[in-house]
């Protein structure tokens, strides 16, 4: 982003100098004005940051909202992982007695080359964990979500009137990597400013038409644990196998005994995954190794069954090497990622009833739609405080309905969230981020 620090200067200030006609419709936006908004979201989109290094984005999200009167913090957030900061941002505006609501955008980009082909596509290429050079994009719509963001920041900041209590705005980090909720928390986010009596969400919808927005009550989406597991075995030679103690075969047959956990060892009314993603052993075709490297995804929503799938995997893995014969000094190593694992997003039912019923008198009730939980995940949940904070995170549709139309009939496959080619149909997704927002603040601040 260094390239563009001036042109994010310049063009925030000529977007804050433009007025919003509120008066009728709050949260509606002229075209000059969406003209403006859809120029921020392009640059946003044209430099990306990956998690843990959202510097630059997190700086201009903070000069825009002091402009509009925001009192503003930067640099929120404590990462268990050493050598990491935190460019969490949280922005108050306070408006007289009322309730605290909540709302979050996230900012980080993900390690994907962007092959969309728009003009405003990124180029951005940096370093992975490994040393390899990789491109970096928005390909989850989190530029759609910070601009919605700002432009509901704006509009909420003219229209003091209409509403009282205080706004408290959220830039979360590494929303990808499942720390950033995490690390804001544990910086005593609650403590240090404002514990909300509401949080929502904005998030962009791969499968829903731009201008459209999905509710879904209850579980959203799923919890979530990365779980790193070493096969350990006696390494030798691939003609004498039977002197060794093969890691290989033993983590073929650990795969396959997996799949009896869904089917076999979880209540069909409980939804679950488990995906073997990476499997890694072995370096010649004749040499047995000594250790083989997995790497799986848990998801569920319940509490219960995220944790008997866990200590099933480890029973499993345990269960087979010893009837393998491996020494127990050699059982197989099994470890969780905590700084990645996620618990659910569960929409609070009733806050989620009443958000739905203002937006259709928003949006028209045939843009807003049911959706069904799905099995992707996101620690927008963590703000809830396991459910002492209602809590809801609403599907921004982002598709162009021409296209989506065409899905339908198989004539085409719709690009999804973290591919290369996704793209929102960038004006009505603005369009209705903003409006969305505005309208659900106003609902749950509105005056007595």
């Amino acid at each position: 982003m260094e390239n563009y620090s001036g042109f994010f200067c310049c063009l925030g200030l000529a977007i804050l100098m433009g007025s919003l006609s509120l008066c009728q419709d709050p949260g509606s936006l002229s075209d000059p004005e969406l003209d403006r908004l859809l120029d921020v979201y392009r640059t946003l989109h044209a430099n990306p940051e990956l998690s843990y290094y959202e510097e630059k984005t997190a700086a201009y999200l903070a000069q825009q909202l002091r402009v509009l009167g925001f009192e503003v913090t930067e640099h929120v957030g404590r990462y268990s992982r050493p050598g990491l900061h935190s460019y969490g941002l949280v922005a108050l505006m306070k408006n007289g007695t009322g309730p605290t609501v909540l709302v979050r955008t996230d900012m980080d980009a993900l390690p994907v080359e962007e092959k969309t082909e728009v003009s405003f596509a990124s180029n951005v290429k940096t370093k992975d964990e490994a040393g390899q050079e990789v491109g970096v994009m928005h390909a989850c719509g989190h530029d759609a979500h910070m601009t919605s963001f700002l432009g509901a920041a704006k509009a909420l900041s003219q229209i003091k009137d209409h509403w009282r209590g205080t706004l408290m705005l959220i830039a979360q980090p590494a929303e990808e990597r499942g720390a950033g909720a995490k690390a804001m928390l544990e910086d005593g986010l609650y403590l240090r400013f404002a514990k909300p009596d509401y949080a929502v969400a904005l998030h962009a919808d791969a499968s829903l038409e731009a201008g459209k927005v999905g509710i879904c009550e209850g579980y959203a989406l799923a919890n979530v644990d990365s779980i790193d597991i070493i096969i350990r075995g006696i390494g030798g030679h691939g003609a004498y196998p039977h002197t060794t103690k093969d890691p290989v075969v033993l983590a073929s047959q650990f795969v396959l005994a997996l799949q009896t956990l869904v089917s076999r060892e979880n209540s069909p009314l409980d939804p679950a995954v488990v995906t073997v993603g990476s499997i890694h052993g072995g370096s010649k075709h004749n040499v047995i190794p000594n250790e083989v490297h997995l790497q799986i995804t848990v998801r569920s929503y319940k509490e219960d069954v995220q944790r008997r799938l866990l200590s099933s995997i480890e029973r499993i893995a345990k269960g087979l090497a010893a009837a393998a014969g491996i020494p127990p000094e050699q059982a197989p190593m099994v470890r969780v990622n905590e700084m990645e694992s996620l618990s659910a997003t569960y929409n609070d039912p009733a806050l989620t009833r009443r958000l739905a019923s203002v937006l259709k008198k928003s949006l028209g009730p045939e843009n807003v739609v049911a959706r069904d939980p799905v099995m992707g995940s996101e620690d927008f949940g963590r703000f809830s405080l396991q459910g002492q904070i209602p809590i809801s995170l609403i599907w921004l549709g982002a598709v162009d309905p021409l296209r989506l139309d065409q899905s339908k009939k198989r004539e085409i496959a719709l690009p999804s969230l973290h591919s290369s080619e996704f793209i929102p149909l960038s004006a009505p997704t603005i369009r209705t981020g903003v409006k969305t927002l505005t309208t659900v603040v106003l609902e749950l601040l509105k005056k007595p």
